[in-house]
């Protein structure tokens, strides 16, 4: 019995080093993810969703398995973050309803042209001028963190799954997903591939992007926005499944 106790105590010990050493990392993910979301988000409910995921994962982190450790919390706190975001539940239904139907426009568009349709083919395609259709956008890249949340039908609002659904953090962790996602993030035009790739690589924001670019933030959102639809297409089964 007390060599168990002592062994208990090394280990949690060896969990607070781990938390201490990697706080500023919660900190650093949530104003990255805060940049894009409803000033109803408050930076302390990520932060504070965000220290329990980064518990989560000090006590669950298997060294065996190869990924580091930052690796592993970085996914562990952001899937709590997602969590915290779906839960708050902000996003107005029309943005849903709205995304739903530019995503389904692309897909249509993509199968009819063989090639990544234009933004002027896609307003046209959907009866509405170019800049109605960068609103969308600008609300979805503003509005959606990228999910695969199951959605109603009727009210394009996402739900809890029922049952022994796998939630969708255990969604994306499911190995075939990530190797549908990369397929499809690879299958992207090569601009496209470097906003995805600065954005959540290397977590500049989407100013930072526009410089890079040569192009407005408001550019970069519409990119973004637009990649999330695409992305969520051709993610369709995995979505309904």
């Amino acid at each position: 019995m007390a060599g168990s106790a002592t062994y208990e105590a090394v280990a949690q010990q060896g969990d607070n080093d781990l938390v201490l050493r990697h706080a500023s990392m919660v900190k650093r993910i949530a104003h990255h993810l805060l940049g894009r979301l409803p000033d109803s988000v408050q930076l302390e409910d990520l932060v504070q969703a965000g220290m329990i995921g980064l518990l989560e994962a000090a006590r669950q982190y298997d060294a065996t398995q190869g990924a580091s450790f930052q690796t592993y919390a970085g996914i562990r706190i952001r899937g709590a973050m997602l969590d915290e975001i779906r839960r708050l539940d902000w996003t107005p239904r029309s943005v849903h309803r709205k995304g739903r139907e530019v995503s389904e426009a692309i897909r249509v568009l993509e199968n009819e042209l063989g090639r990544d349709p234009r933004d002027a083919e896609v307003a046209r395609f959907m009866g509405m001028s170019v800049d109605d259709y960068h609103a969308i956008l600008n609300d979805v890249s503003t509005a959606k963190v990228f999910s695969i949340d199951q959605e109603d039908p009727q009210t394009g609002e996402a739900h809890e799954p029922a049952g022994n659904e796998p939630s969708p953090f255990q969604r994306l962790q499911d190995e075939g997903f990530q190797g549908a996602l990369a397929d499809a993030i690879g299958a992207l035009p090569e601009r496209e591939q470097l906003v995805m790739s600065l954005y959540y690589d290397e977590e500049l924001n989407l100013r930072e992007i526009g410089e890079v670019l040569g192009v407005s933030e408001s550019r970069v959102s519409q990119i973004h926005g637009r990649v999330m639809l695409k992305l969520r297409g051709h993610l369709t089964d995995w979505v309904s499944s």
